[in-house]
């Protein structure tokens, strides 16, 4: 017996031994991993490809009994990778437009946990933070659910030089901020961003608040606490009202309950990612009748679905758009070769902004 167990202890030793080197050498490719998101500005959490990875490997394992404990190591062994990445990922720095407590803050922190987020006063100034290298990437809002899109971010995007490396859809809860002590009925005036203002609209109506607009919602938030006026409450989210001491006098009161906004990570250079499945191009057309059909016509002629069409005028010329579009599949292949080439050919101004994820959820 005792045999057996020397044995079974020298096979445990040697096989720890070759598992420690293993380990190292797996840790030290998660430290190439992480500098490839850094540089193009993803997150540390692919979950498509962290379950592309226990399917694959798993397969490995014929025993079904075995097969069950092998993927809670693969499990916790990528949970491992995902914590030192998150350690390394201290020194990521995130533009945000905003103070601490947005929706915009909020959203950075949920795509970068353990980044350092930096706030700017408005997109613009989020989005030159990448350009002169102060930040490595900048999350912006591109479009609300209730409200539309968010023309200042897709403007940047069309003239400026960034890529979409991401876009994230964050649910948004708003919720009545006044000062401790306050109650619903001590309240006759509102104050938060335009948008949350319009989303809110019916609530406020019903209670018969007069508005005042904020730059965003957590600003609104923060005057509210300076000001110390029972009659004064902010629109904004639960978190801002635990960063400035206020009390949530009422919950949930946007006008619909799928309100989410979603935002798109930005970055100097184009990521991909097996997980990405969509992409994102910007044109105009020519001045030609018919250039906008035949433009979307060649999408078709190459099998790709167009999941969103958005025209914003150009800023230097009157009367004159540019075109957002959205498209099921990714073009750096064959197929999407062909078809930027003959898009090129009804199109003055074409660029592939960057490929996502659809549907991700923060």
């Amino acid at each position: 017996m005792s045999n057996k167990l020397d044995e079974a202890r020298r096979i445990i030793n040697e096989v720890d031994s070759k598992m420690a080197e293993l380990f190292l050498q797996r840790m030290k490719a998660a430290e190439l991993v992480y500098e490839h998101k850094k540089e193009f500005g993803l997150p540390v959490l692919d979950q498509a490809r962290e379950d592309a990875v226990i399917e694959r490997n798993s397969a490995l394992i014929e025993d079904e009994t075995l097969k069950g404990y092998y993927i809670d190591y693969l499990k916790n062994l990528m949970s491992i990778s995902r914590a030192y990445q998150y350690r390394m990922q201290n020194g990521l720095k995130v533009a945000y437009s905003g103070v601490e407590a947005a929706f915009a803050h909020i959203a950075a922190g949920r795509i970068f946990p353990d980044a350092e987020r930096v706030s700017k006063k408005d997109f613009k100034s989020a989005y030159d933070a990448v350009l002169n290298g102060e930040c490595d990437v900048a999350v912006l809002p591109i479009e609300n659910s209730y409200a539309g899109e968010v023309g200042q971010t897709i403007d940047l995007i069309f003239s400026g030089s960034l890529y979409i490396n991401g876009i994230y859809e964050l649910e948004i809860h708003q919720s009545l901020l006044g000062v401790p002590g306050a109650e619903i009925g001590d309240i006759k005036e509102v104050t938060s961003h335009p948008q949350a203002l319009s989303q809110c609209h019916e609530y406020i109506k019903m209670r018969g608040f007069s508005t005042v607009e904020a730059s965003n919602t957590a600003v609104a938030a923060k005057s509210v606490a300076d000001k110390g006026d029972k009659t004064v409450a902010a629109i904004a989210s639960v978190e801002t009202a635990e960063l400035y001491g206020l009390t949530v006098l009422d919950t949930n009161i946007n006008k619909s309950s799928e309100n989410s906004t979603r935002f798109a990570v930005l970055s100097k250079v184009k990521a991909s990612s097996e997980s990405f499945t969509s992409s994102v191009m910007m044109f105009t057309v020519k001045n030609e009748a018919g250039s906008l059909a035949s433009a979307i016509s060649i999408l078709a002629k190459y099998g790709y679905n167009m999941t969103a069409l958005r025209s914003r005028p150009l800023k230097k010329d009157s009367w004159q758009y540019y075109f957002y579009i959205e498209l099921d599949g990714v073009t750096d292949n064959d197929v999407g070769e062909r078809m930027i080439n003959e898009l090129k050919t009804v199109c003055d101004k074409f660029k592939i902004v960057g490929s996502f994820a659809p549907h991700s959820r923060i």
